[in-house]
């Protein structure tokens, strides 16, 4: 048989060999590395027997399938952990993940303790060096062995496959669990690992469902990857915008008021408050029409645009639907149908085109209780949403033009490095999901894509991403701790025009229908300043800061002159405070350095007797002194381009 290796090389065989054979005919340090293969493309065991003409990439921690395979043999050594000491346990699943791998058990709640004794059985059996054993059994076979074993979510996993499919198993020593692999040769080839933490989780990630107890761990090839891989995570837990947007007073959550219902505090209010003025004044710039709406309609108008039977789980429904003669509302879960009747109070003609429709939204979606996670999973929240109605012609250079606009947000916000663009598709193998025809599909899906081809976006596609009504060109952006979420979304709809009876006047007379582009340029701002909360630690572009400067007079014979400064400052649109509590000058820095203020102005003497300004910022730490015109000059150009400055003195925060 002839064996095609990755760099195009080939091996030549007498006799079937298994993948790790080969890998050690290539090389005994390649074996020692190697942590699964690649076979024609599949990911697949070391141990898989070749019998025939492939092509063999083999594959080491340094390759994802490679990593994959290591960290979700580690999972399997933290659920023997688990049931040696606490032989009650029920198993759940465990995959590796981007950050290691977790495991979902039925079994009461871990703290550190608990996790440190776990991962101390884990380094036993590592040391044990079982080696893995896979095999299969018939389906009605395999879940009598696991009824046998009592793991109940094991066998509802298995009665959820075919009848007639073949289960696979590993077993490492007396150890047992289902699993497709592929997995590591041996426990002993695992040298680093630790266990993270532990949370609630429910099976299968439905509410309805009993809520497990899930285990995060990471595992590594060497002790200096894992070690440099924790302080990564000390520097996430600094970020998270969860932890850190609470400790600073930006947004906090109250359990009477509810679960996905944040209380934007002050700072983080005016923070809202300056990205939208600034995203409603270049959307007006771009040609864009002011609406304001509703934020609640009858049933009728969800009906008509078919949110009521593809989306009603996810509204909040206000009436009883039951109940005769009863009017029935819902919270709006988007803007789109009220803007089309805007566009609707007066016959438009082709000239008229595009109307480009903008709105600071406030919207509601009945989102799980399990998906509520700060600011970036909310039941309520605001949008920069709108919707371009154009003739086909214009659908390409509209499209641009959202594209544009949605580019220079991120590069303003400094965000535009970590996104990713993806084309979000139906699914072919649910249509009922979705409005219109498998051929309209194809033609919108692949007019979007030429568009993104014109444009020059590098994208990958999704197959059930796509909302009911259209495809959509979403753009990803990852949480500190690895999550992917929608940031901004632009969407080709085709077919609400015609549900809604939304004509133009052609140059010809002719009635006919407009296409739809609905869009965001910022996207969600409670989900945004989550990001830049985790982006900047806090550290916000002067421009965005609630608090951008603090006066700190040096004693209380210069509270006068930082009362002008401080005035000045305001007088020139300057978010400034001023400090002038009786306290030393040392603790007053300190303070204002917690508070993460990018600049502060100390007062005293000299500074009153000749108009100046001692300069201390995030930046370049002790500036000096300047004239305060010059400084109100400079922080004033600063704030204006939304310019961000690159720190260069990082000062320890404390």
């Amino acid at each position: 048989m002839k064996i095609t290796l990755k760099d195009g090389s080939c091996k030549e065989y007498a006799s079937a060999m298994s993948a790790y054979e080969i890998a050690k005919d290539i090389s005994e340090g390649l074996a020692r590395m190697a942590c699964a293969a690649e076979v024609n493309g599949e990911v697949v065991d070391l141990r898989t027997v070749i019998d025939k003409d492939v092509e063999l990439n083999i594959l080491t921690f340094n390759d994802e399938g490679g990593k994959a395979a290591y960290r979700h043999t580690t999972s399997h050594v933290l659920a023997e952990a688990v049931k040696r000491l606490y032989p009650n346990a029920k198993l759940a699943i465990g995959p590796s993940i981007d950050t290691g791998f977790y495991y979902d058990f039925d079994v009461d709640s871990l703290d550190r303790a608990a996790l440190d004794a776990i991962e101390k059985e884990m380094k036993k059996i590592i040391k044990e060096g079982k080696e893995l054993e896979r095999f299969t059994l018939p389906r009605e076979e395999a879940i009598k062995f696991m009824e046998e074993r009592e793991e109940p979510y094991k066998v509802e996993l298995i009665r959820d496959l075919p009848e007639d499919a073949v289960i696979s198993f590993y077993r490492q020593g007396d150890f047992v669990d289902l699993c497709a692999g592929p997995h590591l040769m041996s426990t002993k080839n695992i040298k680093a690992i630790k266990l993270i933490n532990s949370s609630g989780a429910y099976w299968r990630g439905s509410e309805k469902n009993k809520m497990l107890t899930r285990v995060y761990g990471t595992a590594f090839t060497k002790n200096s990857d894992l070690d440099e891989f924790l302080a990564h995570l000390e520097d996430i837990k600094k970020r998270d915008h969860n932890k850190l947007g609470r400790e600073m007073e930006l947004f906090a959550t109250v359990d009477v008021i509810g679960q996905g219902l944040p209380l934007l505090m002050p700072k983080g209010a005016k923070m809202i408050q300056t990205l939208q003025r600034w995203i409603e004044d270049e959307e007006e710039r771009r040609g864009y029409m002011r609406t304001k709406t509703p934020l609640m309609a009858k049933k009728d108008l969800y009906v008509i645009s078919d949110h009521w039977a593809h989306y009603k789980e996810g509204m909040f429904v206000l009436g009883d639907e039951e109940k005769e003669n009863s009017e029935v509302f819902a919270l709006r879960p988007m803007t789109c149908p009220f803007q089309y009747y805007v566009y609707k109070q007066s016959q438009k003609s082709y000239r008229d085109l595009p109307c480009r429709y903008g709105e600071t939204s406030t919207l509601f979606r009945n989102e799980d209780s399990g998906e509520m996670h700060g600011l970036t999973r909310v039941r309520q929240f605001t949008i920069s949403e709108g919707h371009l109605i154009c003739t086909p012609e214009q659908i390409e250079e509209e499209f641009r033009g959202c594209v544009d606009l949605a580019k220079y947000c991120l590069t303003t916000l400094g965000l535009q490095d970590d996104v990713t663009y993806r084309l979000s598709k139906w699914d072919p193998n649910n249509k009922e999901k979705y409005l219109g025809t498998e051929e309209t599909w194809n033609t919108v899906q692949d007019t979007m894509r030429t568009i993104l081809n014109h444009i020059g976006i590098e994208f990958t596609e999704a197959e059930g991403e796509a909302a009911f009504y259209g495809p959509k060109l979403d753009i990803q952006a990852k949480n500190v701790y690895g999550k992917e979420d929608t940031m901004i979304t632009i969407q080709l709809d085709m077919f609400l025009s015609e549900r809604f009876d939304m004509t133009y006047i052609d140059a010809n007379g002719e009635k006919k229908r407009p296409y739809i582009i609905h869009r965001t340029s910022m996207g969600c701002y409670e989900r945004t300043l989550a990001w830049l909360i985790e982006k900047y630690a806090g550290l916000f572009p002067t421009w965005l800061c609630p608090e951008q400067v603090r006066v700190l007079p040096i004693s209380e014979k210069y509270n006068d002159y930082a009362q002008k400064v401080m005035n000045t400052l305001k007088d020139n649109g300057v978010l400034a405070t001023i400090d002038n509590r009786a306290e030393k000058i040392g603790y007053k820095i300190r303070e204002t350095r917690l508070n993460r203020v990018p600049y502060m102005l100390v007062v005293g003497q000299k500074e009153a007797e000749e108009g100046l300004v001692s300069v201390r910022s995030r930046y370049l730490g002790d500036e000096g002194q300047k004239p305060l015109d010059t400084f109100v000059n400079d922080i004033c150009k600063e704030i204006r381009t939304k310019e961000i400055r690159k720190i260069e003195v990082v000062e320890e925060q404390k």
